[in-house]
């Protein structure tokens, strides 16, 4: 099947005034049994930052942010956000939060350069978290637990969604899967990352796919990650390196593996350094989120992003993300989705 295609046998199994229903009850429900579990306040999050002090997410270090002139402010450039990733990492260290608590938001990003197709839009919603943690919690069995804990949401999501449409099956497995991206191109040598996340994420239902961005035996990076919010380089114990990883889980609809949180532990000023080395990026040593972390003045944090729009196409069965957003799509898209009987709101 070709990548993300909406398969020939689907019809939606709510239609649009049951999905905008379902969209408020299941939202108002997952963040607040988020924010249960992992001791996380409600925040305010900015829908721009200020540009060339390394606040916004560089994502893999290749997309460009919308940038736009304020006459207020001199014209200076501000940018739309691509992720809250380091923004959350400042916030918690101003309002000094204990270890074990945090913060979540509703994160509104514009993503320009998106390959749009049926899980890709302009349009990025999220619910962005982060927590304090110590140097005691720098361990990938930590970060492992918290896996755990956001999982759990989404199981209770899911049956949730069951509760007011019953005919709308809950299929994710109990438990997620902990497996390490350096043991899975070890095991599937031939195949490419994404092939092996579809052979586990299908095999298992749901998994975390541990260490995300350090070059594997390959030489190549299961996926990309920015050198500046996520520790992917610090070595984990049993020849494993990184502090970070993806959830994945088997969409039945589209049958592909499906992302829905990226998560990890934050760099240290020493695995800042590192990284930065690594990607040959040195010179945002000079920014202020930079210069604030390697003198020490950042709190330590672990957290992470899930997708509110993707979380909502999977529990409601949905084989297109703009049954669950408004986006704005290519003509090609929005023929091939009306003449499916799609409604893309």
């Amino acid at each position: 099947m070709k990548k993300n295609a909406i398969p020939a046998h689907y019809k939606p199994i709510l239609d649009e005034t049951q999905t905008e229903h379902g969209i408020v009850l299941l939202k108002d429900f997952f963040q607040t049994a988020l924010s249960t579990e992992l001791n996380l306040t409600r925040v305010t999050a900015p829908l721009f930052v200020q540009s060339g002090i390394g606040v916004n997410d560089d994502l893999n270090g290749t997309e460009r942010p919308v940038r736009f002139p304020v006459k207020s402010l001199g014209e200076q450039n501000l940018e739309i956000v691509q992720s809250l990733a380091k923004w959350k990492r400042l916030k918690v260290t101003e309002m000094a939060l204990p270890r074990g608590f945090g913060i979540y938001t509703d994160m509104n990003a514009i993503r320009p350069d998106e390959d749009l197709d049926a899980v890709h839009s302009l349009y990025v919603d999220q619910w962005d978290w982060e927590m304090a943690i110590d140097d005691v919690d720098r361990t990938v069995f930590f970060l492992h637990e918290i896996v755990k804990k956001v999982y759990r949401c989404i199981k209770r999501a899911e049956f949730y969604v069951y509760d007011f449409y019953s005919q709308i099956k809950p299929t994710l497995p109990d438990e997620i899967k902990l497996l390490f991206s350096d043991d899975l191109a070890r095991e599937y040598p031939n195949l490419s990352p994404k092939e092996r996340e579809a052979k586990v994420a299908k095999k298992y239902g749901a998994v975390f796919i541990t260490g995300i961005g350090a070059p594997l035996v390959d030489g190549i990076p299961h996926d990309g990650r920015a050198p500046d919010y996520d520790d992917w380089i610090t070595e984990t114990g049993d020849g494993h390196k990184g502090l970070n990883g993806d959830i994945v889980v088997w969409n039945e609809v589209l049958e592909q593996p499906f992302e829905l949180s990226s998560m990890g532990i934050r760099v240290s000023p020493e695995s800042l350094k590192a990284q930065l080395e690594e990607r040959g990026c040195e010179e945002r040593e000079k920014l202020m989120f930079h210069s604030r972390l390697l003198r020490g003045e950042l709190a330590q944090t672990l957290g992470g992003g899930i997708g509110q729009s993707r979380l909502c196409m999977l529990l409601f069965k949905k084989a297109h993300i703009g049954e669950t957003q408004v986006s704005i799509w290519p003509p090609q898209i929005v023929a091939d989705c009306k003449k499916r009987g799609i409604k893309l709101l």
